[in-house]
């Protein structure tokens, strides 16, 4: 076998362990149920945190908001966290029922933000701790049916739905696409399997005293909720997915927007991998934590846009290879066809229903560029994780 059939078999087989893992929950996500919890009368109080970082444009609607929840007024407080916001926009949260803790910092994170005031808080105050993003907005039955979840003996955290607030570009659709694949595969399929739901960084709460301990502890830079879920799974806390409790996020717009914030995240799943994969495997040999080694394993994998790419390029090239040069792409275009195919079903039947339109169709033509995009940012990973990305919110909601 030659050095480059090697190559092409253990990328083949790379590949097919990503492709294959996606699919087994894609399907499970289809095929199993979640379970149902019951709607319970409100007794614990929530901090509900809100960490603001320049996102002027879209605070002060998300606190309105947050104040409209189906829940009795004196067992939530919202809490803004305000870093480098303008002095009138500190003003006007001043002018609300809402407490404001202002911090700054040298290099600004969102783990830094919440330590800060969880630090400022008296943690018997509080039962549990919510964490959102500057731009969402919470359905009004939010808090309510979070509640009727965490508060379920064995239940140490849970994470909300979080849903598209605005599809008004193509990229925001893709984006919107994105995240229910996520839902799908992440949350929705992992619970049916009976492993631990994965946190998405807002539209997630704790038990307030076990988050304080625990995030004492996170220094991340990019990606602190990756930070936060290994330190979970590795404690055997178990992540719920509460399905029907929803949570508007803003999406990005452009292609810029989604490299920068793509270029984040993948600098954080490596980091992650070289932190936690060899922890992982060693709790799953000695203790048999599957959860925290799943949760280590997921940083292995491939992104689905590369993932689609790369399949659907190996495959065009292996036929004609194949059919017009005599030229077998090793393992041959059998294999790779079906690689594609495998995690072209994976994606589709993740996606919900509603997406399927003709809006949709339009939106999908810029896969592409996605893909193109995710592999530009493969070349400017260097120093991602050593300094903040903020993504910009525009507070544009319309559908």
């Amino acid at each position: 076998m030659s050095i480059i059939n090697i190559v092409l078999l253990i990328l083949f087989v790379y590949l097919s362990v990503c492709v294959l893992y996606g699919f087994l929950f894609s399907f499970a996500g289809r095929m199993g149920r979640l379970k149902r919890y019951k709607l319970k009368e409100p007794s614990g109080k929530f901090a509900v945190f809100i960490p603001s970082y320049k996102e002027d444009e879209v605070i002060l609607n998300s606190v309105k908001d947050a104040l409209k929840q189906d829940y009795p007024k004196h067992l939530y407080d919202v809490i803004v966290i305000a870093d480098s916001l303008h002095e009138s926009t500190i003003n006007i949260l001043h002018s609300m029922p809402v407490k404001v803790i202002e911090v700054s910092f040298d290099v600004s994170t969102k783990a830094k933000s919440l330590n800060a005031a969880l630090n400022q808080l008296d943690e018997n105050q509080y039962d549990y701790a919510l964490v959102l993003d500057a731009d969402n907005i919470m359905k009004p039955d939010f808090l309510r049916k979070i509640h009727s979840v965490i508060s379920v003996k064995g239940i140490g955290a849970v994470q909300g739905h979080r849903v598209a607030k605005n599809m008004n570009t193509n990229f925001a659709i893709l984006d919107a696409v994105s995240e229910e694949i996520n839902n799908h595969i992440y949350r929705r399929g992992h619970r049916v399997l009976g492993l631990s739901s994965g946190l998405i960084g807002s539209g997630m709460a704790f038990h307030y005293k076990y988050f304080k301990k625990v995030m004492a502890t996170n220094k991340a830079i990019g990606g602190f909720d990756k930070e936060l879920e290994h330190k979970l799974l590795r404690d055997r806390v178990k992540i719920e997915y509460v399905e029907d409790a929803y949570i508007l996020d803003e999406k990005v717009e452009s292609a810029e927007v989604f490299q920068n914030q793509r270029r984040r995240w993948i600098s954080a799943q490596l980091h992650y991998f070289r932190q936690y994969f060899l922890q992982g495997l060693w709790h799953l040999i000695t203790r048999g934590n599957m959860d925290f080694f799943d949760k280590a394993f997921q940083q292995f994998l491939a992104p689905r846009v590369l993932l689609l790419g790369i399949t659907g390029v190996a495959a065009v090239l292996s036929i004609m290879m194949e059919y017009a040069l005599g030229i077998m792409a090793y393992p041959g275009s059998f294999y790779w066809v079906s690689l594609f195919l495998i995690q072209t079903l994976s994606l589709t039947i993740a996606v919900p229903s509603e997406f399927f339109t003709k809006k949709y169709m339009k939106a999908m033509a810029q896969l592409p560029k996605a893909f193109l995009v995710m592999v530009l940012v493969l070349f400017k990973l260097k120093g991602a994780n050593k300094k903040f990305i903020h993504t910009p919110h525009s507070g544009n909601s319309k559908l």
